[in-house]
């Protein structure tokens, strides 16, 4: 397999992954978590690479201690999570950028690290990115019912029994796995565009919150694709193309949500009765 045609298949994989994983993340609104964890990990890469250890496990490794850290700065009083995420994407990323002063022979650079380089990406990426598209897809499929319970009425879930923690767990875990498999091809910074930007495309085009989850992975591969050919044609980024090519679907999602909204106000009004009152029908929902 050529790097061109590996470049294309891995980043239909991350695509459908990131559309999948990213439909939990705009739903729970993580988004801002996720942009202080694709920072966070780079910590941990560097430590990773150190050590001569495989630069994911370091990623993971680094998430997890910070994610740790966001919680327990979250749960000081009159903080938050909105604070916690913003210290550790500061503090995580300048940490990083430290350590790596004091290797500078290793691989891991910072320019590199925030773009990626879906180009460059080997076998081995393809492999873990299949890997962690299954797990994901397992997982939704295993607790997907519990974990929409928990986002749309969290109230409903605890009195019904449920734990919280243990669908944050899962969602944590989902958000960790899916941001570390997808920083090799279009780096920290990138990664959160292509893990959001499909989510939220499909949500302002889905009618139900199901099919937010199967047209999210759809544009995410659309990106993925349409991202790495124009980067080929255009001779820029890949990363860049892909990332900027999920926002053109969000853009284009607004302004079909934007004309669909006109059009369901004009037929309200030419709904209404001549003498100014509005016709009152019943709609019936599937």
């Amino acid at each position: 397999m050529g790097y061109f045609e590996r470049a294309l298949l891995i980043a239909i994989v991350i695509g459908v992954l990131c559309g999948l994983v990213g439909a939990v993340v705009v739903l729970r609104r993580r988004a801002f978590f996720t942009q202080a964890l694709t920072h966070a990990t780079f910590p941990g890469a560097v430590l990773a690479a150190a050590l001569g250890v495989n630069i994911m496990i370091g990623a993971v490794a680094s998430s997890v201690v910070l994610i740790v850290a966001m919680t327990l700065i979250g749960r000081v009083g009159r903080q938050g999570s909105q604070v916690a995420s913003g210290v550790v994407l500061t503090a995580g990323f300048a940490l990083g950028v430290w350590l790596q002063a004091f290797f500078p022979d290793l691989p891991i650079h910072v320019d590199s690290y925030l773009i990626g380089s879906i180009l460059t990406t080997t076998d081995a990426d393809l492999v873990a990115a299949v890997v962690v598209l299954l797990v994901a897809v397992v997982t939704l499929l295993l607790t997907g019912k519990e974990i929409l319970f928990s986002t749309l009425d969290p109230l409903g879930f605890r009195v019904a029994g449920y734990r919280e923690w243990v669908i944050e767990v899962v969602t944590l875990g989902l958000i960790v796995i899916t941001v570390v498999t997808t920083m090799p091809a279009i780096g920290a910074i990138l990664a959160l565009a292509l893990v959001a930007a499909p989510a939220a495309a499909a949500r302002l085009v889905a009618r139900t919150t199901t099919q937010i989850f199967v047209i999210a992975p759809v544009i995410g591969a659309l990106s993925g694709v349409i991202g790495v050919l124009a980067s080929r044609s255009l001779g820029v980024a890949a990363g860049a193309a892909v990332s900027l090519t999920a926002a053109v679907f969000f853009v284009l999602a607004l302004g079909i949500s934007k004309l669909r909204q006109l059009r369901l106000s004009r037929s309200a009004g030419e709904g209404a009765s001549p003498a100014g009152m509005p016709v009152v029908s019943e709609v019936v929902r599937p």
